[in-house]
């Protein structure tokens, strides 16, 4: 179980992080919001589960948008770059869907709070090993700033969903709690929008492209 917690909290996010160091914020999140559509596939696979005609379409056109957003970065940036980066994020995506898919049964067992207190507690031991072995302890000399704002999306970004999402998991299970988190989309797309009116007009073939995908 320690091997499927430290894929799901802590790989992910380390690969999420270093994809977005080739691509834009706009193609990861696109690229990670795919979570709920492999998490379906995932369950269908191991569980025997069939997948809806709706459900099939909707995925379909998921990814149709994210090629189509995939092609127009590739060719408005360097194509290696992009290529190693989305190659990153969906893996990050990947190891993010296969620790939903197995939480179930082990929710099921232990609790969801439980549960979730030993994700948090070995994925944070994997950061600080990383962090001892990677970088100075000079490196925590921070403005207070920067721990209040850490202190914050700990908290708030962190802990407080994580513990929702393993009780909705609980509740209805790995498939249908990743796509209920369609409204994270949603926000997502709301924000982005939001600051597209101050974006150049070069940027607006980009947004049509991303409409494919919304619309799934």
């Amino acid at each position: 179980m320690v091997g499927r917690l430290v894929d799901g909290y802590y790989c992910s996010s380390f690969l999420d992080f270093l994809g977005l160091q080739y691509i834009s914020a706009g193609l990861e999140r696109l690229i990670l919001f795919l979570y709920p559509t492999m998490t379906v596939i995932l369950a269908a696979l191991l569980y025997k589960r069939a997948i809806g005609r709706k459900a099939i379409a909707a995925m379909a056109l998921s990814y149709a948008g994210i090629a189509l957003v995939f092609f127009h970065d590739v060719g408005m940036s360097e194509s290696d770059a992009v290529l190693i980066g989305a190659a990153l994020v969906f893996a990050s995506t990947l190891s993010y869907s296969i620790y939903l898919v197995g939480a179930g049964h082990a929710i099921a067992r232990i609790g969801a709070m439980r549960f979730t207190a030993y994700a948090m507690v070995v994925a944070s031991a994997a950061s600080l090993l990383q962090f001892v072995l990677m970088r100075p302890m000079s490196a925590l000399d921070l403005p207070l700033r920067v721990y209040e704002l850490s202190i914050a999306m700990a908290i708030f970004s962190t802990v407080l969903p994580v513990f929702l999402l393993s009780f909705a998991i609980r509740r209805i299970g790995s498939g249908s709690a990743s796509r209920q988190g369609r409204s994270a989309r949603s926000t997502w797309r709301i924000c982005s929008w939001a600051s597209a009116f101050r974006c150049c007009r070069s940027q607006a073939r980009r947004w049509c492209w991303r409409a494919c995908w919304s619309s799934a």
